[in-house]
């Protein structure tokens, strides 16, 4: 079992940047990703990393903007947000899989968080 808590969404004006935490309790060696849900727009992926951050994949629409990163000795996932623009107003969730290789569809992850909201001024 997996408890996952996010942490450091809010409000942040156009070009400003963020960073999301999402500490992790239970038995951490999992693949970790980050989905986020705009009003009315179905959950999308946004990021993931594996265990040993030797592979990360980020979606094109932040891409150059948006890093994954995990410090495992703190059972904590990271997702710096820069550059930030109004379309990246959503709830953004952490996410777990059981497995080796990083998934990005959100059928692949086993446990979720409670989500945090971001939200982005023009």
């Amino acid at each position: 079992q997996v408890q996952l808590v996010e942490s450091g969404g809010g409000l942040v004006q156009a070009g400003g940047s963020l960073r999301l935490s999402c500490a992790a309790s239970g038995r951490t060696s999992y693949v970790m990703g980050w989905f986020r849900q705009a009003p009315g727009k179905e959950r999308e992926f946004v990021a993931a990393i594996n265990w040993s951050s030797s592979n990360t994949y980020v979606a094109d629409s932040v891409k150059g903007r948006f890093t994954i990163s995990r410090d495992n000795a703190k059972n904590t996932v990271y997702l710096q947000m820069n550059s930030l623009k109004p379309e990246d107003t959503a709830i953004y969730y952490c996410a777990a899989a059981n497995t080796p290789v990083v998934v990005t569809h959100s059928r692949q992850y086993d446990y979720w968080g409670q989500g945090t909201q971001v939200t982005v001024s023009s």
